[in-house]
């Protein structure tokens, strides 16, 4: 497998002095569902570093960014984004109630040089959901509505690199692009991988278990992983494959939550690539407000961590890795008791000396209540980072480098 880094252009290209500066984003947080206060701040940090650089310039900023998913408690408005950035950049990040109509168009015409604007959440708009190739999308109403107030669009959002929607991948077609500070950092850390991608362990988790079954899918069919060992309910969903008697509350859960699908995918890899695949021995459970561990055939209830001699196994499977990609923790983090299993295999991670790129804000909670240091990189995008080494092309960072190739012609 050829993993190729395309060619995108960078802030030092331009001089964004009094123009107008199209900036997308990624601030998707965690959220509490009852209060909707934001409860990780890490994403909002990350980009300051490109807007402040933007307001040093006096440009005039936009920001473009989504919350969530439609139907998901997390799905809500980016006001309260807006106070966060604010509070962070230390600087008034003004809001509008509207994503690309006559509200949002004058409130952005009204910018001054140095000011900053951020628009509603882009997945108001339907047809952000939708994945279609960059020139579909470039004709969207987002794209056309929002295009002629902009003279240059910024793609800052490698979380979402991997989506193909209408903010991603159409105003790199219809404005001069480039990447901002964090897609830039990404692309840095992508290159460092490629360079070291020997002894290759990933350590999956966490609950987008149909984006990590796609993605294992990949890892496996281009040979780019030498292990992958399973945790949190994607664990769960391989163990249903293999047969594992698990009890009837996960079992229901799985069906639930409408993944007897991707078991039947996770039989199939399952028969394919038995070998590169490791899965939990044990778990653990809450029992009175404690934790308490077992073999999985003899839990009951919730199963929500991985227990002692699952960390044992997977400890001897990382010491001798020279590349370790970790997403998702390894179980609920939100209670103290059950953070073991993913704190655990950080530090076995880390003592190892590999190069260690973690991708996912959860896996960011976990290190740093860990205080040693490692060598590695903390990615902002665990599903972008997963999908490029897996061997599949990011639309974002396809159509940043489509761009970079029409402007270095114009200039030529």
């Amino acid at each position: 497998m050829s993993l190729k880094i395309p060619k995108v252009l960078t802030m030092d290209s331009f001089n964004f002095s009094s123009k107008y500066v199209l900036v997308r984003i990624d601030i998707n947080s965690p959220i509490d569902p009852d209060s909707k206060v934001i409860l990780d701040d890490a994403r909002f940090r990350e980009h300051a570093r490109t807007i402040r650089e933007l307001i040093g310039d006096e440009a005039r900023t936009t920001l473009i960014s989504h919350q969530g998913r439609p139907g998901d408690p997390d799905f809500t408005s980016l006001n309260g984004h807006a106070d966060l950035l604010s509070s962070i950049l230390g600087v008034d990040v003004k809001f509008i109630d509207d994503v690309c109509g006559p509200a949002a168009r004058e409130a952005i015409r009204r910018l001054n040089p140095s000011e900053v604007l951020l628009l509603e959440n882009v997945r108001f708009q339907s047809e952000e959901l939708l994945e279609r190739k960059p020139e579909l999308q470039a004709k969207t109403y987002l794209v056309s509505k929002l295009t002629p107030l902009f003279n240059y669009f910024i793609l800052d959002a490698f979380a979402t690199a991997h989506r193909s929607q209408p903010s991603i991948v159409g105003f790199p077609i219809t404005l001069t692009s480039c990447a901002g500070r964090v897609m830039e950092a990404e692309i840095e850390a992508l290159r460092k991988i490629y360079g070291e991608m020997e002894g290759k362990v990933f350590i999956l988790g966490g609950s987008k278990v149909r984006d990590s079954v796609k993605i294992m899918e990949n890892l496996l069919v281009n040979n780019v992983a030498d292990k992958i060992l399973l945790t949190g309910l994607l664990a769960l969903v391989f163990l249903y494959a293999k047969d594992v008697k698990l009890n009837s509350q996960v079992v229901e859960a799985i069906k639930e939550k409408g993944l007897m699908g991707e078991v039947s995918k996770a039989r199939e890899l399952l028969r394919k690539y038995s070998e590169y695949i490791r899965m939990p021995i044990d778990g653990a459970v809450e029992v009175e407000g404690g934790r308490v561990e077992g073999d999985l055939e003899s839990l009951k209830g919730r199963i929500m961590d991985i227990g002692a001699k699952t960390i044992n196994l997977y400890r001897e499977e990382i010491k001798n890795a020279k590349t370790i990609v970790i997403r998702g923790p390894a179980g609920v983090i939100e209670k103290d008791e059950f953070r073991v299993g993913s704190e655990e295999i950080v530090k076995a991670a880390i003592e190892s000396g590999a190069y260690i790129i973690f991708g996912g804000g959860h896996m960011r909670a976990v290190v740093d209540n860990i205080t040693a240091s490692f060598h590695g990189h903390m990615s902002t995008g665990g599903g972008a980072l997963l999908t490029f080494l897996s061997g599949e092309p990011l639309p974002g960072l396809e159509a940043l480098a489509a761009s970079a190739q029409k402007y270095l012609k114009g200039i030529n």
